[in-house]
């Protein structure tokens, strides 16, 4: 963390005093809980959560659909000067066992149906499962807790994201933090008490859980939604007044292609995109069907929350642009010099400041890869995130993107690790060598393909692969085709060429 901050950020569970006391702050499917029933709500299920897991710095996970748990969780674990672990819904039981192993979690809250997939020993010894539902009852008639005074230093979330290589990282986010990514998206957002976000993005991610802080921190109204299809979307924006809408590509190709009702079209404020770049003839669409509205492309990583948002009034002009750095965010491009590139000259993205997360739980070798010193042009100093990602900076300071250094799968707003795909291929015994790679693809951004060799003897691989890795993978890791070799290409290294098979799979 840098030696001096833009502000003073508060402890995290302090955002549930932002709101004036009687507007809507969380609309639930049943019900609506104002800004003053959050306040004691974060306060209840603090005071219960501390009287179930009293040590300090604990880590407290939840696997559950949004609704008021998975929405009340991250202020209410701050307070209780515990870590929050959400893991995403999506998961199946092996990648939630790894994840509850590794952030050696004392307590799981989950739906029903998904704690009953898990097995005997999925979750450690020494963590406390609890079914929602259970949670729920018991909560609201605990004592509540009075706001924390944690340190901005202190962890409150540990948020778990895949890597290009090996298993899913724990990334390690402070107080300071996320109130500071709540602070910097409600500024250039320009969000108000009296804006209403529909969050349809998964809350295990820092994209979709910075829906509701940013929220908040203005003293707006979050709709939480996991919805079926596109059309849910529409119904929700109708019926809600839904000012604020955030997704992936993939969901704005799909709302993109319903037809709106011109009055529905007309209440969104502003549209936010992270988890992929738009494509030009998507950004002109969008900008047609929804006329009224700011739309803010962004970019942004878990390791240092998000780097960039291109101003509305220049996405017509330069649709293709990261735009500039996001309040309290300081972004340089680095050459393989060390020093800053020139206009024009492509080089390496590096975020400093105190959006920089404290890297990876337990993990200081994978820590040391991402997050080194800071360049010498950096005013802010300390520890960076050396993003591996090319950009270059034209003369008018916009970024723009040009390539991943890594191996990085970004399918449908989910960052999936090629390994983890040929892992689970691997261990089924079906194939005797694995590749999966990201081909791009007009609705996913890039969509997993599998090329494999079977594993000598066995006649009904091609069959069963597809069984088996639907039992091992959650559906976004899922290969959108398998490819089947008699051999593999080998490189002059003598490892798999997998910029061969690239090559191959886009000619």
């Amino acid at each position: 963390m840098p030696a001096s901050l833009p502000i003073d950020p508060k402890p995290l569970d302090h955002l549930a005093l932002k709101g004036e006391g009687t507007a809507p702050a969380l609309v639930l499917r049943d019900r609506t809980l104002s800004h003053n029933d959050l306040r004691e709500s974060v306060a209840r299920l603090a005071g219960w959560l501390k009287a179930k897991v009293p040590e300090s710095g604990a880590r407290v996970a939840s696997w559950a659909a949004k609704g008021e748990l998975t929405c009340l969780l991250p202020l209410a674990a701050a307070r209780a000067g515990l870590v929050h672990v959400p893991i995403n819904p999506l998961l199946k039981r092996a990648q939630v066992a790894y994840i509850l192993a590794d952030s050696g979690a004392r307590l799981l809250i989950g739906t029903a149906a998904r704690l009953a997939t898990l097995d005997a020993g999925d979750a450690p010894l020494q963590c406390n499962v609890k079914s929602e539902t259970e949670v729920v009852e018991a909560y609201k008639i605990s004592a509540e807790m009075t706001a924390s005074d944690a340190s901005p230093d202190e962890l409150a979330a540990i948020l778990y994201t895949s890597g290009s290589t090996g298993k899913p990282k724990g990334v390690m986010l402070s107080h300071a933090n996320m109130w500071l990514g709540a602070e910097s998206v409600a500024t250039y957002l320009a969000l108000t008490p009296q804006d209403v976000t529909l969050a349809v993005l998964p809350l295990s991610f820092d994209y979709g859980q910075n829906q509701l802080l940013s929220t908040w921190f203005a003293g707006g109204s979050v709709v939480p939604l996991d919805y079926l299809t596109p059309r849910d979307v529409v119904k929700a924006i109708e019926k809600h007044g839904v000012t604020t809408l955030a997704a992936v590509p993939p969901l704005w190709v799909q709302l993109a292609e319903l037809d709106w009702p011109a009055e529905t079209a007309a209440r969104l404020k502003r549209l936010t995109n992270s988890g992929g770049a738009l494509t030009v003839d998507l950004v002109r669409r969008l900008r047609t069907l929804f006329p009224l509205a700011r739309l803010f492309p962004m970019y942004g990583l878990t390791e240092a929350f998000r780097s960039t948002f291109l101003d509305p009034d220049l996405v017509d002009s330069h649709p293709t642009s990261m735009g500039k750095a996001i309040p309290h965010a300081e972004i340089l491009v680095i050459g393989d010099d060390g020093a800053v590139t020139a206009d024009g000259e492509e080089g390496e993205l590096v975020h400093c400041g105190p959006l920089v997360a404290h890297g990876y739980w337990q993990d200081p070798e994978r820590t040391a890869e991402r997050y080194k010193p800071a360049p010498a042009a950096s005013s802010y100093g300390g520890t960076a995130v050396w993003s591996g990602d090319r950009v270059r900076r034209e003369a008018d300071g916009l970024l723009y993107f040009v390539g991943r250094r890594d191996a990085m799968i970004k399918s449908a707003g989910n960052r999936i690790s090629p390994q983890e795909v040929e892992d689970a291929a691997l261990g089924t015994g079906l194939v005797a060598e694995a590749v999966a790679l990201g081909i791009p693809d007009e609705r996913l951004g890039h969509a997993v393909h599998l090329v494999v060799r079977a594993t000598p003897g066995i006649s009904d691989a091609a069959e069963e692969l597809p069984r088996k890795l639907i039992q091992e993978l959650p559906n976004f890791m899922q290969p959108k085709q398998i490819h089947w070799r008699q051999t593999m290409p080998i490189s002059p290294n003598g490892k798999i060429d997998r910029t061969g098979l690239y090559a191959e799979l886009t000619a």
